[in-house]
């Protein structure tokens, strides 16, 4: 059996039914525990990140936004152009509305990993701060053996969806547009990476808060432009997503068909792919925030899925989905370039390729990050450099392997690494409960 189709098959097995119903199921669980902490409480998560708490001099290395733009330099990348194309192409227009699902009940999922990291976080022999699932299930839990595994699974995982996964898109992306060469791509992106990445947190973030505002927002007004332009069908587009959420979705020009079981397994994987919620990758880099307040962290931090997710996922599906491009047979990067130049000729297949490389870019920079911080929990400081040469390496060569691959071997890892901090999140979710209750009721928080 060829490599591909080991991990092709893996991967079903990991993002099987169980998977699925223990990811959405932490969320659900927290949301209810929480009281709904995503509704009642998001206008205040949404003043805090435009907002410059006084007297926060505790602890840290980068300010709280810069922790906030961090994670969202590593959730606001291919997922939202390929991943959303992905789910589109392979469970049909309902696989939205289950990434919807996953996205709400993932905000919970965020709030609390936040929550946790900044309370169980550590300062490293050389000053800066070592948070995340690895210590709050090492030492909120006791058990260090299954803290190990998550930082194994982490400094792995970060190979897939934060490397390999994103020089792929782009190499595809700027090989159908201008016939750049893979290997080009990759080696160009693996060096733009290093220099960022070997300046550390503080390089990271000062990059992270400028670089992610501008390209978020020149995205989401490039697909406004043309949802006004198709005012008319967006109508259409929500009726497909919903209604076919319940209900199978019949072959149509390029487009296979999908099951509702189809629509739920994408929809979930790739919104998982897409806001990381339920990972823990992201409490890693708010571990980082100087902050004297693990709520306040973990209410910013659950912001990152809103404005990935339910903003930028969403605008890219209502494209692809009003422009009719979704029965084109084409998937990934490739469906959301037709629909963006199909709706906006000439600037909407530039808007693309853009920001995919553009975010595809930040992603490397937040997930080189993470799996360093997992190594170094593992093996120490030492292991810090070569982990650096080892993801830029793997960023180039993830740049011409086939694109099933890519996906399949990322959705595995991602799995892989869910599962520990999942148990984590439940376990520790007194805690949790504890400490919004106290911090809520207090009126500066």
């Amino acid at each position: 059996m060829a490599l591909s189709e080991i991990m092709s098959s893996l991967n079903s097995f990991v993002w099987g039914p169980v998977m699925l119903v223990f990811l959405v199921g932490t969320g659900v669980f927290l949301t209810l525990r929480l009281r709904f902490v995503q509704i009642f409480h998001l206008f205040k998560a949404l003043k805090l990140v435009f907002s410059r708490p006084k007297g926060d001099d505790a602890a840290g290395d980068i300010s709280p936004f810069q922790a906030l733009t961090t994670a969202l330099s590593a959730t606001i990348g291919t997922g939202n152009i390929a991943g959303v194309a992905t789910a589109i192409y392979l469970g049909g227009p309902g696989a939205i509305f289950w990434m919807w699902v996953c996205a709400f009940f993932g905000m919970a999922s965020k709030y609390a990993e936040a929550v946790l990291a900044v309370k169980y976080r550590r300062m490293l022999p050389d000053g800066t701060m070592q948070g995340g699932p690895m210590r709050y299930i090492a030492e909120g839990l006791g058990l260090k053996w299954l803290g190990w595994l998550f930082a194994l699974m982490g400094s792995l995982s970060a190979f897939g969806i934060g490397s390999m996964v994103q020089s792929n898109s782009v190499a595809v992306a700027l090989g159908e547009t201008w016939g750049v060469p893979p290997l080009l791509t990759g080696i160009v992106l693996a060096l733009m990476t290093g220099v960022v990445i070997i300046g550390g947190i503080h390089r990271i973030g000062k990059v992270t808060e400028k670089l992610v505002p501008v390209m978020g927002i020149s995205y989401v007004c490039g697909a406004f432009v043309i949802l006004a332009l198709n005012f008319d069908r967006i109508p259409g587009a929500l009726t497909l997503i919903i209604e076919h959420a319940f209900s199978p979705a019949s072959a149509a020009g390029g487009f296979a068909g999908a099951a509702v079981a189809t629509a739920i397994r994408f929809g979930v994987a790739r919104g998982v792919f897409s806001n990381e919620a339920g990972l823990g990758s992201a409490a890693i880099a708010h571990a980082a925030a100087r902050t004297n307040s693990p709520v306040r962290q973990g209410l910013i931090a659950m912001t990152a899925v809103f404005f990935d997710t339910i903003i930028v996922c969403s605008m890219t599906a209502l494209v692809i989905l009003s422009t009719g491009a979704w029965t084109s047979g084409e998937t990934s990067s490739a469906l959301t370039y037709k629909a963006f130049e199909m709706g906006l000729p000439g600037p909407g297949g530039l808007i693309v390729t853009i920001g995919l490389t553009v975010f595809a870019y930040s992603t490397m920079i937040g997930w080189a990050y993470y799996g360093e911080e997992c190594i170094e929990y593992i093996l120490g400081l030492k292991a810090r450099t070569p982990y650096r040469y080892c993801f830029c390496l793997v960023i180039a060569i993830g740049a011409f392997q086939k694109v099933d691959f890519v996906w399949d071997f990322s959705d595995t890892m991602n799995g892989a690494m869910a599962i520990p901090n999942l148990i984590g999140l439940l376990g520790l979710s007194g805690v949790v409960l504890k400490m919004t209750r106290e911090a809520l009721a207090r009126p500066e928080t």
